[in-house]
Protein backbone atom coordinates (compact mmCIF):
# COMPACT_ATOMS: atom_id res chain seq x y z
CA UNK A 1 0.00 0.00 0.00
CA UNK A 2 2.64 2.44 0.98
CA UNK A 3 4.58 1.63 -2.33
CA UNK A 4 1.37 2.60 -4.45
CA UNK A 5 0.98 5.93 -2.62
CA UNK A 6 5.22 6.36 -3.24
CA UNK A 7 4.66 5.58 -6.86
CA UNK A 8 1.82 8.14 -7.15
CA UNK A 9 3.66 10.72 -5.61
CA UNK A 10 6.66 10.36 -7.86
CA UNK A 11 4.30 10.27 -10.94
CA UNK A 12 2.99 13.40 -9.59
CA UNK A 13 6.01 14.86 -8.74
CA UNK A 14 7.29 14.05 -12.75
CA UNK A 15 3.95 16.05 -14.22
CA UNK A 16 4.09 18.75 -12.05
CA UNK A 17 7.93 19.02 -13.25
CA UNK A 18 7.20 18.59 -17.06
CA UNK A 19 4.15 21.01 -16.88
CA UNK A 20 6.88 23.15 -15.18
CA UNK A 21 9.60 22.76 -18.00
CA UNK A 22 6.50 23.15 -20.91
CA UNK A 23 5.81 26.43 -19.37
CA UNK A 24 8.98 27.96 -18.59
CA UNK A 25 9.65 26.78 -22.57
CA UNK A 26 6.69 27.92 -24.60
CA UNK A 27 4.47 29.39 -21.82
CA UNK A 28 5.29 32.91 -23.50
CA UNK A 29 4.09 31.82 -26.79
CA UNK A 30 0.99 29.77 -25.99
CA UNK A 31 0.05 33.35 -24.55
CA UNK A 32 1.12 35.29 -27.83
CA UNK A 33 -1.27 32.65 -29.84
CA UNK A 34 -4.21 33.34 -27.42
CA UNK A 35 -3.99 36.56 -27.98
CA UNK A 36 -3.36 37.39 -31.85
CA UNK A 37 -6.53 34.45 -31.87
CA UNK A 38 -8.77 37.12 -30.08
CA UNK A 39 -8.24 40.26 -31.82
CA UNK A 40 -8.18 38.60 -35.10
CA UNK A 41 -11.93 37.37 -34.34
CA UNK A 42 -12.76 40.47 -32.53
CA UNK A 43 -11.15 43.59 -33.84
CA UNK A 44 -11.18 44.35 -37.83
CA UNK A 45 -9.85 42.44 -40.41
CA UNK A 46 -7.30 44.56 -40.90
CA UNK A 47 -5.39 43.09 -37.77
CA UNK A 48 -3.98 39.96 -39.18
CA UNK A 49 -3.20 41.78 -42.55
CA UNK A 50 0.63 41.77 -43.48
CA UNK A 51 0.89 45.58 -42.81
CA UNK A 52 -0.68 45.37 -39.36
CA UNK A 53 1.97 42.87 -38.19
CA UNK A 54 4.62 44.46 -39.57
CA UNK A 55 3.40 47.52 -37.73
CA UNK A 56 3.00 45.45 -34.72
CA UNK A 57 6.73 44.42 -35.08
CA UNK A 58 8.30 47.97 -35.51
CA UNK A 59 6.42 49.25 -32.54
CA UNK A 60 7.28 46.61 -30.65
CA UNK A 61 11.09 46.71 -30.86
CA UNK A 62 11.69 49.68 -28.48
CA UNK A 63 9.81 47.83 -26.22
CA UNK A 64 11.43 44.85 -26.91
CA UNK A 65 15.24 46.80 -26.53
CA UNK A 66 13.95 48.21 -22.62
CA UNK A 67 12.36 45.48 -22.29
CA UNK A 68 16.11 42.71 -22.10
CA UNK A 69 18.06 45.37 -20.10
CA UNK A 70 14.87 45.43 -17.76
CA UNK A 71 15.80 41.57 -17.74
CA UNK A 72 18.92 41.81 -16.30
CA UNK A 73 18.11 43.79 -13.55
CA UNK A 74 15.19 41.76 -12.75
CA UNK A 75 17.65 38.71 -13.06
CA UNK A 76 19.77 39.75 -10.30
CA UNK A 77 16.51 40.37 -7.91
CA UNK A 78 16.67 44.06 -8.67
CA UNK A 79 15.06 46.91 -11.30
CA UNK A 80 15.65 49.60 -13.22
CA UNK A 81 12.92 52.58 -13.39
CA UNK A 82 15.39 55.05 -15.30
CA UNK A 83 15.19 52.87 -18.63
CA UNK A 84 12.80 55.53 -19.70
CA UNK A 85 14.74 58.30 -18.46
CA UNK A 86 17.81 56.89 -20.23
CA UNK A 87 15.95 56.19 -23.78
CA UNK A 88 14.78 59.99 -23.60
CA UNK A 89 18.32 61.61 -22.75
CA UNK A 90 20.14 58.92 -25.41
CA UNK A 91 17.62 60.15 -28.18
CA UNK A 92 18.67 63.70 -27.59
CA UNK A 93 22.28 63.28 -27.24
CA UNK A 94 22.20 61.61 -30.43
CA UNK A 95 19.91 63.98 -31.91
CA UNK A 96 21.90 67.15 -30.81
CA UNK A 97 25.26 65.27 -32.00
CA UNK A 98 24.21 65.08 -35.56
CA UNK A 99 22.76 69.06 -35.33
CA UNK A 100 26.26 69.59 -34.69
CA UNK A 101 27.58 68.10 -37.53
CA UNK A 102 28.70 64.64 -36.23
CA UNK A 103 27.53 61.72 -38.67
CA UNK A 104 24.91 59.66 -38.17
CA UNK A 105 26.57 56.41 -37.38
CA UNK A 106 29.07 57.39 -34.78
CA UNK A 107 26.12 60.25 -33.29
CA UNK A 108 24.30 57.05 -32.95
CA UNK A 109 26.73 54.61 -31.24
CA UNK A 110 28.01 57.64 -28.73
CA UNK A 111 24.10 58.53 -27.68
CA UNK A 112 23.51 54.65 -27.54
CA UNK A 113 26.04 52.62 -26.25
CA UNK A 114 28.46 55.56 -24.86
CA UNK A 115 25.42 57.76 -23.20
CA UNK A 116 23.30 54.82 -22.40
CA UNK A 117 26.12 52.59 -20.45
CA UNK A 118 27.52 55.50 -18.86
CA UNK A 119 24.14 56.31 -17.38
CA UNK A 120 23.49 52.31 -16.62
CA UNK A 121 27.52 52.52 -14.90
CA UNK A 122 26.05 55.37 -12.48
CA UNK A 123 22.87 52.90 -11.74
CA UNK A 124 25.50 50.40 -10.89
CA UNK A 125 27.68 52.58 -9.06
CA UNK A 126 25.12 53.65 -6.80
CA UNK A 127 23.83 50.70 -5.65
CA UNK A 128 26.61 49.09 -5.43
CA UNK A 129 28.63 52.19 -3.37
CA UNK A 130 25.36 52.93 -1.27
CA UNK A 131 23.85 49.58 -0.67
CA UNK A 132 20.68 50.67 -1.33
CA UNK A 133 18.05 48.46 -3.30
CA UNK A 134 17.78 48.97 -7.31
CA UNK A 135 14.30 50.65 -6.49
CA UNK A 136 15.23 53.69 -4.67
CA UNK A 137 18.55 53.65 -6.68
CA UNK A 138 16.72 54.13 -10.02
CA UNK A 139 13.36 56.09 -8.70
CA UNK A 140 16.01 58.99 -7.81
CA UNK A 141 18.16 58.61 -11.20
CA UNK A 142 14.76 58.24 -13.31
CA UNK A 143 13.91 62.07 -12.01
CA UNK A 144 18.03 63.28 -12.34
CA UNK A 145 18.11 61.49 -15.89
CA UNK A 146 15.15 63.07 -17.35
CA UNK A 147 15.76 66.92 -15.32
CA UNK A 148 19.24 66.60 -17.34
CA UNK A 149 17.01 65.60 -20.73
CA UNK A 150 14.73 69.00 -20.14
CA UNK A 151 17.83 70.72 -19.04
CA UNK A 152 19.86 70.44 -22.48
CA UNK A 153 16.55 70.49 -24.71
CA UNK A 154 15.34 73.53 -23.29
CA UNK A 155 12.02 71.54 -22.69
CA UNK A 156 11.80 71.01 -26.53
CA UNK A 157 11.84 69.05 -29.19
CA UNK A 158 14.93 68.59 -31.46
CA UNK A 159 14.70 68.05 -35.11
CA UNK A 160 16.06 69.12 -38.48
CA UNK A 161 18.85 66.38 -38.59
CA UNK A 162 19.76 63.72 -41.00
CA UNK A 163 17.35 62.74 -43.46
CA UNK A 164 19.64 59.17 -43.80
CA UNK A 165 19.68 58.81 -40.42
CA UNK A 166 15.33 58.57 -40.34
CA UNK A 167 15.69 56.61 -43.85
CA UNK A 168 17.86 54.16 -42.75
CA UNK A 169 15.46 53.23 -39.64
CA UNK A 170 12.34 53.20 -41.75
CA UNK A 171 13.92 51.01 -44.38
CA UNK A 172 13.95 47.41 -44.43
CA UNK A 173 16.17 44.15 -45.53
CA UNK A 174 14.14 41.57 -47.51
CA UNK A 175 10.74 42.64 -46.12
CA UNK A 176 12.20 42.67 -42.59
CA UNK A 177 12.10 46.38 -40.90
CA UNK A 178 15.47 47.32 -39.90
CA UNK A 179 14.16 48.45 -36.03
CA UNK A 180 13.24 44.55 -35.95
CA UNK A 181 16.42 43.34 -37.17
CA UNK A 182 18.16 45.56 -34.82
CA UNK A 183 16.66 44.26 -32.01
CA UNK A 184 16.74 40.56 -32.83
CA UNK A 185 20.79 41.41 -33.13
CA UNK A 186 20.65 42.85 -29.98
CA UNK A 187 18.80 39.80 -28.57
CA UNK A 188 21.13 37.55 -30.51
CA UNK A 189 24.66 38.93 -28.56
CA UNK A 190 22.62 39.43 -25.07
CA UNK A 191 21.32 35.28 -25.59
CA UNK A 192 24.94 34.67 -26.30
CA UNK A 193 26.10 36.31 -23.17
CA UNK A 194 23.25 34.79 -21.19
CA UNK A 195 23.65 31.36 -22.42
CA UNK A 196 27.21 30.80 -23.65
CA UNK A 197 29.55 32.40 -21.13
CA UNK A 198 30.75 32.42 -17.88
CA UNK A 199 29.50 35.94 -17.20
CA UNK A 200 26.08 35.20 -17.88
CA UNK A 201 26.19 32.00 -15.33
CA UNK A 202 27.39 34.27 -12.99
CA UNK A 203 24.29 36.66 -13.09
CA UNK A 204 21.62 33.86 -12.86
CA UNK A 205 23.77 32.63 -9.71
CA UNK A 206 23.82 35.97 -8.26
CA UNK A 207 19.72 36.23 -8.88
CA UNK A 208 19.29 32.83 -7.60
CA UNK A 209 20.90 33.75 -4.35
CA UNK A 210 23.58 36.67 -3.30
CA UNK A 211 24.75 35.13 -0.48
CA UNK A 212 26.06 32.04 -1.79
CA UNK A 213 27.33 33.43 -4.86
CA UNK A 214 29.43 35.90 -3.06
CA UNK A 215 30.52 32.73 -1.07
CA UNK A 216 31.59 30.81 -4.34
CA UNK A 217 33.89 33.36 -5.28
CA UNK A 218 31.50 35.64 -7.61
CA UNK A 219 32.40 39.32 -7.77
CA UNK A 220 29.00 41.01 -6.72
CA UNK A 221 29.57 44.27 -7.32
CA UNK A 222 31.51 43.64 -10.47
CA UNK A 223 28.36 41.54 -11.78
CA UNK A 224 25.86 44.18 -10.69
CA UNK A 225 27.69 47.16 -12.37
CA UNK A 226 27.70 44.89 -15.52
CA UNK A 227 23.82 43.94 -15.48
CA UNK A 228 23.60 47.84 -15.29
CA UNK A 229 25.55 48.74 -17.75
CA UNK A 230 23.49 46.15 -20.25
CA UNK A 231 20.40 47.60 -18.94
CA UNK A 232 21.33 51.20 -19.55
CA UNK A 233 22.84 49.97 -23.22
CA UNK A 234 19.54 48.57 -24.23
CA UNK A 235 17.61 51.97 -23.09
CA UNK A 236 19.77 54.08 -24.83
CA UNK A 237 19.85 52.10 -28.17
CA UNK A 238 15.68 52.19 -27.49
CA UNK A 239 16.44 55.76 -27.47
CA UNK A 240 18.04 55.88 -30.83
CA UNK A 241 15.24 53.73 -32.70
CA UNK A 242 12.71 55.81 -31.13
CA UNK A 243 14.42 59.39 -32.28
CA UNK A 244 14.82 58.13 -35.74
CA UNK A 245 11.19 56.60 -36.18
CA UNK A 246 9.81 60.03 -34.82
CA UNK A 247 12.16 62.20 -36.71
CA UNK A 248 12.41 64.02 -33.37
CA UNK A 249 13.98 63.78 -30.03
CA UNK A 250 11.41 64.45 -27.46
CA UNK A 251 12.46 65.39 -23.90
CA UNK A 252 9.29 64.01 -22.64
CA UNK A 253 10.12 60.52 -24.77
CA UNK A 254 9.83 57.13 -22.56
CA UNK A 255 7.69 58.26 -19.66
CA UNK A 256 5.85 55.40 -18.15
CA UNK A 257 8.17 53.14 -20.88
CA UNK A 258 9.90 51.26 -17.46
CA UNK A 259 6.21 49.66 -17.15
CA UNK A 260 6.71 48.24 -20.54
CA UNK A 261 9.92 47.26 -19.86
CA UNK A 262 9.02 45.32 -16.80
CA UNK A 263 6.06 44.23 -18.08
CA UNK A 264 8.31 42.19 -21.23
CA UNK A 265 10.73 40.73 -18.69
CA UNK A 266 7.73 39.54 -16.32
CA UNK A 267 5.12 37.86 -18.79
CA UNK A 268 7.98 36.95 -20.63
CA UNK A 269 8.66 34.82 -17.73
CA UNK A 270 11.60 36.26 -15.78
CA UNK A 271 11.14 35.72 -11.79
CA UNK A 272 10.86 38.92 -9.71
CA UNK A 273 12.57 37.42 -7.49
CA UNK A 274 15.63 36.78 -9.28
CA UNK A 275 17.40 33.84 -11.34
CA UNK A 276 15.04 32.64 -13.91
CA UNK A 277 14.27 34.10 -17.60
CA UNK A 278 15.16 33.65 -20.88
CA UNK A 279 16.42 36.18 -23.45
CA UNK A 280 13.87 35.49 -26.16
CA UNK A 281 11.09 34.96 -23.84
CA UNK A 282 11.23 38.89 -23.10
CA UNK A 283 11.51 39.37 -26.81
CA UNK A 284 7.85 37.55 -26.93
CA UNK A 285 6.65 39.38 -23.81
CA UNK A 286 7.61 42.54 -25.50
CA UNK A 287 5.80 41.24 -28.84
CA UNK A 288 3.09 40.46 -26.17
CA UNK A 289 2.44 44.16 -24.88
CA UNK A 290 2.57 45.50 -28.92
CA UNK A 291 0.15 43.04 -30.01
CA UNK A 292 -2.68 44.33 -27.27
CA UNK A 293 -2.19 47.90 -27.49
CA UNK A 294 -2.24 47.46 -31.61
CA UNK A 295 -5.20 45.50 -30.84
CA UNK A 296 -6.98 48.43 -28.26
CA UNK A 297 -5.62 50.79 -30.89
CA UNK A 298 -7.35 49.36 -33.42
CA UNK A 299 -11.22 48.66 -31.20
CA UNK A 300 -10.37 52.24 -30.16
CA UNK A 301 -10.10 51.67 -26.56
CA UNK A 302 -8.54 54.91 -25.33
CA UNK A 303 -5.07 54.70 -24.36
CA UNK A 304 -5.58 54.95 -20.46
CA UNK A 305 -7.71 51.58 -20.60
CA UNK A 306 -4.12 50.26 -21.67
CA UNK A 307 -2.32 51.15 -18.79
CA UNK A 308 -5.19 49.57 -16.73
CA UNK A 309 -4.41 46.00 -18.68
CA UNK A 310 -0.78 46.51 -18.41
CA UNK A 311 -0.83 46.55 -15.15
CA UNK A 312 -3.09 43.89 -14.61
CA UNK A 313 -0.70 41.33 -16.84
CA UNK A 314 2.09 42.27 -14.44
CA UNK A 315 0.02 41.43 -11.37
CA UNK A 316 -1.10 38.16 -13.48
CA UNK A 317 2.42 37.39 -14.50
CA UNK A 318 4.24 37.05 -10.60
CA UNK A 319 0.69 35.46 -9.82
CA UNK A 320 1.55 32.58 -12.09
CA UNK A 321 4.95 32.72 -11.65
CA UNK A 322 4.78 31.82 -8.03
CA UNK A 323 1.76 29.36 -8.09
CA UNK A 324 3.52 27.33 -11.09
CA UNK A 325 6.91 27.53 -8.77
CA UNK A 326 4.76 25.95 -6.11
Amino acid sequence: MGSATKLREIKMEKATFNFQKFWDQYGTFFILAIIVAIFGSISSEYFLKTNNITQILVQSSVTVLIGMGEFFAILVAGIDLSVGAILALSGMVTAKLMLAGLDPVSAALIGGVVVGGLLGAINGCLVNWTGLHPFIITLGTNAIFRGITLVISDANSVYGFSFGFVNFFAGSVLGIPVPVIFALIIAVILWFITARTRLGRNIYALGGNKNSAFFSGIDVKFHMLVVFIISGICAGLAGVVSTARLGAAEPLAGIGFETYAIASAIIGGTSFFGGKGRIFSVVIGGLIIGTINNGLNILQVQTYYQLVVMGGLIIAAVALDRLISK
